[in-house]
Order: C-alpha cells, then sequence, then structure tokens
C-alpha cells in the first residue's frame, strides 16, 4: 500500500505560470491605451478667427503663454505641464529659457473674451525677458461652406 500512495503523489512543480500575469498586463496595456487620449494638456482658450500665415521658425518648439477667459496666464515651456505664473514668474522663466537659447519662438495664445490688458502685459513681459518678437495665435477663417479661407 505504501508503494501505491507513493505513485499518486505529484512531484511539486518549478515551474510559474505566467498565463494570469499576462493576463492582467494585457488588461492594463487596454487600461492604459484608453485613458491616454483622454488626458489632455493645456488651457480651454476659445481663439479669435484671422486670416494670417504661420510663423517661420528654426524648428525648436516655441514657448507658449496662455491666457484663459479668466485672465489666467501660464507658460508651456515644452515640458509635460502647463505652470501658472504672474508677470514677475512669466518674465524670470521666459528670461532664462531666451537667455540659453536666444532664438526661440514666443506666442501668446489668448481666449478671444479676455480683457485686452492682459495681453499686452503678456507682450511686454515677454519683450523685457529679450523676445525679439511676439506672435498671437489665432484660428482660420471660416467660410460658410466649411473651407479654410486663405
Amino acid at each position: 500500500m505504501k508503494r501505491k500512495e507513493r505513485r499518486n503523489r505529484r512531484r511539486p512543480m518549478a515551474e510559474i505560470n505566467v498565463v494570469p500575469y499576462i493576463d492582467v498586463m494585457l488588461v492594463l496595456l487596454v487600461i492604459f491605451m484608453v485613458t491616454a487620449p483622454l488626458i489632455t494638456q493645456g488651457v480651454k482658450v476659445d481663439l479669435p478667427r484671422a486670416e494670417a500665415q504661420p510663423q517661420p521658425g528654426d524648428g525648436a518648439p516655441p514657448v507658449v503663454i496662455h491666457v484663459d477667459q479668466f485672465g489666467d496666464t501660464y507658460v508651456d515651456l515644452g515640458d509635460a505641464e502647463l505652470l501658472p505664473v504672474d508677470q514677475r514668474l512669466l518674465y524670470e522663466r521666459l528670461r532664462a529659457v531666451l537667455t540659453n537659447a536666444p532664438g526661440t519662438t514666443v506666442v501668446i495664445r489668448a481666449d478671444r473674451s479676455v480683457d485686452y490688458g492682459v495681453v499686452v502685459e503678456a507682450m511686454v513681459a515677454a519683450q523685457a525677458a529679450g523676445a525679439p518678437s511676439v506672435g498671437l495665435v489665432t484660428q482660420p477663417l471660416v467660410s460658410p461652406s466649411g473651407d479654410a479661407v486663405r
């Protein structure tokens, strides 16, 4: 009888079953694929429409100053997030960027309904920091047929 008991015992398995780990990995991959497009960065701005040509650049990403409909100012230095700033901090950040890369393009992306004075203050801070010119971001004009006007 002892011999029969030994035969029924199974040897312990020394391998790891990776199928559950692969299932968990695939579920996480699907979650990240679904949520990644939902994560938006930026400030919601209703840009004015105007007929304008794109600004020529040297290929380097521009510094974008965002002004939302409440007059709050943010600066996009190419990092992952927008940094809220006041006039002094905007000047300091732009000064640091323009000292290291003097040819960097500076543009302002302001909401259509924001007070013009806030936009002018951002332009003054940019020019005081050393920006030779400051551009304004607009949306292209759209004709009644839905085509962009050139």
